[in-house]
């Protein structure tokens, strides 16, 4: 499933790694990857691939410190714009897909960091969007809180607590081995941030459940919200992404759906049932997204 790679200009001028995925059906809109924390776009190949095959073009970046886009500061550096910085950059692939595709509903994904990104995303630029969907997400202002309680240590490893004993210390991220062994022979995934990124994404994460721009969102935006029942970062029992949930429907928003699954851990694009997760996401996708 062959990603083809092409040039992001940053806000700020910075050249970026982006990739696309054209439809191969007859296509129906577009869907645009915000990858997580410590790994890079191209571990969504075959996610892209399934939904070309849909009729959904796909597009993505590797964020600042990540992947192909690693040298612009540094592996694990968002650099001097910190975590907005990374915002800025979807958004400006958001604008590069407008031009390419004209006319076609653009949906956001956002995965682990990237929802928290995306959280961030639709407070400014939600007039670009025609759905939302979050993966292993959370109200990221509980999160960072909890994140602090645990302390500086450990890095994405932390997360394996629950887990223990466990195989490797990334077992937190899938049932199925083999994706989990993939991860941790990839020297593009795992790794930290510079201490200087990590307290940008926690100072600027945190503030995106109570930002006034929340208020500008169209009620009518849908939000798809996909949870693996035992992933850590979603808190215990599904607490910080069923805060999440709550707070858009109180808002009044009108389509929101969460989408929890039994037994699944935090990337349930990789999961031993990914078949249906990505078989729902593409229904979803077809009954709750229409061309603008």
């Amino acid at each position: 499933m062959i990603l083809e790679q092409f040039d992001l200009l940053g806000a700020d001028g910075a050249r970026l790694a982006a990739f696309r995925r054209p439809a191969t059906g007859a296509p129906r809109g577009v869907v645009q990857i915000a990858h997580g924390a410590g790994e890079h776009f191209g571990r969504y190949a075959r996610l892209a691939g399934r939904l070309a095959e849909a009729g959904w073009s796909v597009y993505g970046q590797d964020h600042r410190g990540h992947g192909a886009s690693r040298e612009v500061h540094g592996l694990g550096d968002f650099g001097p714009g910190g975590f907005g910085a990374l915002v800025d950059d979807m958004a400006a692939l958001s604008r590069a897909v407008r031009i390419e595709q004209p006319g076609a509903p653009l949906v956001l994904l956002g995965h682990s960091m990237g929802s928290f990104l995306a959280q961030l995303y639709v407070l400014e630029h939600a007039a670009m969007l025609s759905g939302l969907v979050l993966s292993g997400t959370a109200a990221t202002d509980l999160l960072m809180q909890h994140r602090a309680a645990q302390g500086a240590e450990g890095g994405l490893a932390r997360w394996n607590a629950a887990f223990e004993p466990a195989r490797t210390p990334f077992d937190w991220l899938s049932r199925d081995e083999k994706e989990v062994d993939a991860y941790v022979a990839d020297p593009l995934c795992g790794f930290d941030f510079t201490s200087e990124s990590t307290g940008s994404m926690v100072e600027v994460a945190s503030g995106a459940g109570q930002d006034a721009r929340f208020a500008s969102i169209p009620r009518d935006l849908p939000l798809y919200v996909i949870s693996g029942e035992l992933d850590p970062i979603v808190g215990p029992g599904q607490a910080f992404a069923n805060t999440l949930v709550e707070r858009w429907r109180a808002a009044g928003f009108t389509d929101v759906e969460h989408r929890v699954y039994p037994g699944g851990r935090h990337e349930m694009f990789n999961e031993t049932n990914r078949e249906e997760v990505t078989g729902e996401l593409i229904a979803w996708l077809d009954r709750s997204v229409t061309r603008a």
